[in-house]
This record gives structure tokens, C-alpha cells and sequence, in this order.
């Protein structure tokens, strides 16, 4: 097995920059919504520090990288509180929705930043890539990812959300280890930072 250390710090450090307009779209469309957690824990900022999660998005990235494996990892989660939210839970949606959506957006501006920084285009290309994964990971419904809010929507008991979410992270290597989703999710986001970068052209 080939491991090229160089792209897995590279890529880690790109995953770190993407986590930040997540993590900052999730904390703004909160407080728009009427709660200030999110405000009051310094989260309201584009400071990639105040995001980080050490193991979520340094460690495991650059382990998942290094072994060849699906790429596995996330940032540091942004507290709400549902019952200061507009639309209480569905309001929760809303703000579970921003961070996958920021990196949608996210993924076209490099696209479009591609044709006018063509020297740049690899680079580039792989945080299209790295950010469009971000965007499917994070909408599946396992607990603590954006996804599983919707299960909170469905109004599913609180305490069998919290029981759930003490499995998550098991759960999620699991699925990431024994089947294909991983490779699927990373096929379509090269699919489509592919034709991202494509319209430019």
C-alpha cells in the first residue's frame, strides 16, 4: 500500500479550512433564528480555530487518509437549544441544513475560482471534492451528523435520540468500514466537483 503522507496532510488541512463555514454557517442561521448559544460560545466567527475538533478534524482525517480508507471526519459540533430556535425543531432542520449547503456553495465558488486561477485548478479541484464529501457525509442520519436532525423533525422521543447518538461514532465506522457508502458518497462527490469545474470550460 502506497501512502502519500504529503496529500493526507494536505488534505487534512483543506478538510480544516471547510469545516469552517460549516461549523460558522451552522452558528449564523442558529442566531438568525433567535438563539444565541451559539453567539455566546464564540461560534459566530470564521476563526478555524474556534471550530476545530482535534480527533473529528485532524486525527482521524489523517488516519482514515493514511490506511486508505473511507474518508472519515468532522468538526466541532455548534450547540443549539431547539426550544430558543424558531420553529423549535424543524427550526433545528433549517440550521442542520446551512452547514452541508455552505459547502455546496462553497464547492461552486472553487469551481467558478478555477477558471480565473487556472494554475490553482488541482488544488482547487480536490477542496471541490473534499467539500462536496463534507456536504453527503454529513446528511446521513446518524447521530451526531446534520442528517440525523431530521429525526428530532419526526418527532422521534428526546431521550431515544440521546441513546441513539451514544452509538454514533460506532456506527459510523461501521458503515464506513463494511460497506460501500463510503466509496459511493466519494464517487459522487467527484461527479460532481467533475462537473463543477467543467462548466468553466
Amino acid at each position: 500500500m502506497n501512502i502519500n503522507i504529503a496529500q493526507a496532510v494536505l488534505d487534512v488541512l483543506i478538510f480544516w479550512i471547510l469545516t469552517t463555514p460549516h461549523e460558522f454557517a451552522h452558528a449564523w442561521v442558529a442566531d438568525k433564528l433567535g438563539d444565541d448559544t451559539p453567539r455566546l460560545e464564540g461560534r459566530v466567527t470564521l476563526n478555524p480555530m474556534a471550530h476545530v475538533d482535534w480527533l473529528g478534524t485532524v486525527i482521524l482525517p489523517l488516519i482514515t487518509l493514511t490506511i486508505g480508507g473511507a474518508f472519515l471526519g468532522w468538526g466541532r459540533a455548534v450547540n443549539t437549544n431547539p426550544a430558543r430556535l424558531k420553529g423549535g425543531y424543524n427550526g433545528l432542520v433549517a440550521v442542520a441544513l446551512a452547514g452541508p449547503g455552505s459547502n455546496v456553495v462553497f464547492a461552486v465558488v472553487l469551481g467558478v475560482l478555477s477558471a480565473f486561477v487556472p494554475s490553482a485548478a488541482d488544488i482547487l479541484f480536490r477542496a471541490a471534492y473534499l467539500s462536496l464529501y463534507l456536504a453527503v457525509f454529513n446528511m446521513l442520519p446518524i447521530p451526531p451528523l446534520d442528517g440525523s436532525k431530521f429525526l428530532l423533525a419526526a418527532r422521534i422521543p428526546a431521550r431515544w435520540y440521546v441513546e441513539i447518538s451514544r452509538f454514533g461514532f460506532i456506527a459510523l465506522l461501521l458503515v464506513m468500514s463494511y460497506t460501500g457508502l463510503g466509496r459511493w458518497m466519494s464517487s459522487v462527490s467527484f461527479t460532481g466537483a467533475l462537473a463543477l469545474f467543467s462548466i468553466g470550460k
